[in-house]
């Protein structure tokens, strides 16, 4: 006897209708599959380990990003001529920015020389100053858009204004991922920053590659991963179900050639499915010996850190790590006791984090970034009612000239490129534009990134969309 003959969308409720009222979370979809082996779809599956273009230094990425943006002139770019000018004007036109910007300001940071290759960094990160010699810092970034959201965009996704894919789904596009049970590309925040998702975002590619956000703010693993235990179903019983759910998508999906996302949920079913033993395992950091938890220090930074280095051990390809919800590091006013605090939060788990990694070996394959999404003026900026407190201590954005650095990963340690000009202004020297950032990375992962490309709406796309070069001394 034959049962259902007619179409299964005719008898059925719809997916999301079977997923609601089954009990089902995402995370519980998932526990079964160590038992089971992999499923069929598991077998074209999108993270799988692809091949660069060519020899790779640098196989997995750990971004820093203090959004807000932190001062260049406060922390790797010591202007000591301001001292000279402090609350005269500058001897040339202040740059437009933001906001209007009147007398030079000093740092009231003091800086000091470190490491054998003598690279000059301010005492607000003494930790991380200790690894100068893996270290490439550098001094002249440039970005086009001195306001917050179109600058994220363009650092995060290559594009100011229109919707294109991130870096870290880009990277994941490549590449794939070394582990399958856990997402490719990991974003964490305590919160969300400006912009939340967008900045994260897989654009026009598969919604496979975008970036899974983990709220920082919680603690324990069943919060920062929600649903990640299932307490009403056994292994077996959530097998069958996510069998039989996979089985009506795979009979929708033959009837839609090529639905990016249909495809991308499927297989969001079957990655929430294998992550749950390697996913509680990754994030839990008391599983780490108690010495090198106190390395890290204590803390929101320190536990996205540690745990960073925990997903790159265990093959996530990237991941992103937010200092704080908004933009935490946009100090228009105070920034004296705003970069103090920030800096803080951060140093101590920063140095642990370039130290563990190289104690294990990780270092030399693991590309770290450090920056935000534009630099600030060393003029100080003026009162301006309802856009800051008018207290006349603290600085506005700066396009024009910041600074990065990155370490390990195939990064030339211990070197400065580049360089802004006398006051701190605008990059000079050796100009390196966020294109030129991206170009860079890229080729360090093993792609040229002018024949890195993806097909959309008939045109071969780019991160680097028809801009960038690979800066090669950054490159060791």
């Amino acid at each position: 006897m034959h049962y259902h003959s007619q179409k299964l969308s005719d008898s059925f409720m719809t997916r999301r209708e079977y997923l609601s009222r089954s009990g089902i979370g995402m995370g519980g979809l998932a526990l079964g599959s160590m038992l089971s082996g992999k499923s069929n779809i598991l077998g074209n599956s999108s993270l799988a380990v692809k091949g660069a273009h060519f020899r790779p230094k640098a196989k997995r990425v750990i971004h820093i990003f203090l959004n807000g943006g932190p001062s260049h002139v406060d922390t790797f770019d010591p202007k000591p001529v301001l001292e000279k000018y402090a609350g005269k004007l500058l001897p040339m036109k202040n740059l437009r920015t933001e906001r209007r910007t009147g007398a030079a300001f000093p740092s009231p940071f003091k800086f000091k020389r470190y490491g054998q290759s003598g690279i000059e960094v301010s005492e607000l990160f003494p930790n991380t100053a200790k690894c100068i010699d893996d270290i490439a810092v550098i001094r002249s970034m440039h970005a086009d858009i001195p306001n917050h959201e179109p600058s994220l965009m363009l650092m995060n996704c290559g594009e100011a204004r229109l919707i294109r894919p991130s870096v870290g789904s880009w990277v994941t596009y490549g590449l794939g991922s070394e582990n399958q049970n856990l997402p490719g590309f990991i974003s964490m925040c305590p919160g969300y920053p400006i912009q939340e998702s967008q900045n994260w975002q897989s654009g026009f590619l598969p919604g496979i590659y975008q970036g899974t956000h983990i709220n920082t703010r919680h603690t324990s693993v069943e919060k920062l991963i929600e649903h990640i235990k299932n307490r009403k179903l056994s292994l077996e019983e959530q097998r069958r179900q996510l069998d039989f759910i996979q089985l009506l998508n795979q009979r929708h999906a033959a009837k839609r050639q090529k639905d990016a996302q249909l495809e991308a949920r499927i297989q969001s079913f079957e990655l929430a499915y294998r992550m749950q033993m390697e996913a509680a395992d990754a994030f839990d950091i008391n599983l780490e010996p108690k010495h090198i938890r106190e390395s890290y220090g204590k803390g929101t930074q320190a536990r996205q850190l540690l745990i960073a280095r925990r997903l790159v051990e265990r093959g996530v390809r990237f991941v992103q790590v937010w200092h704080g919800s908004g933009q935490p590091w946009d100090n228009h006013d105070d920034i004296e006791v705003g970069h103090r605090r920030l800096a803080g939060q951060c140093d101590q788990a920063i140095g642990a984090l370039l130290k563990d990694l190289k104690q294990r070996g990780l270092l030399e394959e693991t590309l770290v970034l450090w920056g935000g999404e534009f630099g600030r003026t060393p003029t100080v900026e003026l009162p301006t009612p309802g856009a800051n407190a008018g207290k006349i201590n603290g600085r506005d954005h700066n396009h024009h000239g910041f600074t990065m650095w990155m370490a390990g990963g195939g990064a030339k340690g211990g070197t400065v490129y580049g360089a802004t000009d006398e006051f701190g202004f605008r990059a000079e020297k050796d100009r390196m534009h966020v294109h030129d950032l991206h170009a860079t990375m890229l080729a360090m992962l093993g792609f040229d990134h002018e024949k890195f490309t993806y097909r959309h709406a008939g045109r071969d796309f780019r991160l680097t969309d028809v801009h960038g070069k690979v800066v090669h001394d950054l490159i060791a």
